[in-house]
């Protein structure tokens, strides 16, 4: 059982999203919050897999509460709930520690899938949607490139402009010609050497720390 909690400060869009999710034996939703100062609280207090996350809210806003939500090796994942696809904000949330984000009008098996995407330890990497919003921001808060990407073998980091690129696994073991598992051992050894969550906090640091440039 996935167990959910819904943070937004509207009462109609959480209601909206309990009843699509009333609809699937295997998704709960243990809790819902208004602000973000209670959705760290419930988090804390309630320990749901999945916390689904609107970045505009009174008290605290959903960047922070991301940030102080995923501290930690065992935090919920969180999935970002956003009205554009292109706005600064999705992308905080996503160098917070977000393993994705979807829209909020998007149709219903993409919100369930993507909860069941994260909750498996995976990130909703939409490729062109996130890596056009990661390029359009990037730039806008370089960070100095870390020394941990120096621990990267060339292979890697070869592997690492891939995901970059939004290549799946098997994309990237045809790419290399290699097995699938090769390719996934790769990106799991870089994904535990950068200290990153999941796909899309290495796809930030890649481009953050100039690996990986816009349009390249």
């Amino acid at each position: 059982m996935i167990r959910v909690l819904l943070a937004d400060d509207q009462a109609l869009v959480r209601a909206g999203f309990r009843m699509i999710l009333r609809a699937e034996a295997d998704v709960e939703v243990v809790g819902e919050a208004g602000q973000g100062l209670e959705a760290v609280e419930l988090a804390r207090a309630l320990e749901p897999d999945v916390v689904l996350m609107d970045l505009r809210m009174p008290e605290l806003d959903g960047i922070e509460a991301t940030r102080r939500i995923v501290d930690g090796a065992d935090g919920p994942r969180v999935l970002v709930l956003t009205t554009f696809d292109l706005d600064e904000y999705v992308y905080e949330a996503l160098r917070a520690g977000a393993s994705g984000f979807l829209l909020k009008d998007a149709p219903e098996e993409q919100l369930v899938a993507g909860i069941k995407v994260v909750a498996d330890g995976g990130s909703l990497f939409a490729p062109a949607v996130t890596r056009r919003l990661i390029e359009r921001f990037a730039g806008a808060a370089p960070t100095q490139p870390p020394e941990v990407l120096s621990e990267l073998t060339p292979r890697e980091v070869e592997v690492l402009r891939l995901v970059a690129r939004g290549l799946a696994n098997a994309e990237i073991a045809s790419e290399l010609v290699v097995s699938e598992h090769t390719a996934k051992t790769h990106v799991a050894h870089i994904l535990q050497k950068l200290d990153a969550r999941d796909r899309v906090q290495a796809v930030v640091l890649a481009y953050e720390s100039g690996l990986v440039r816009a349009g390249g």
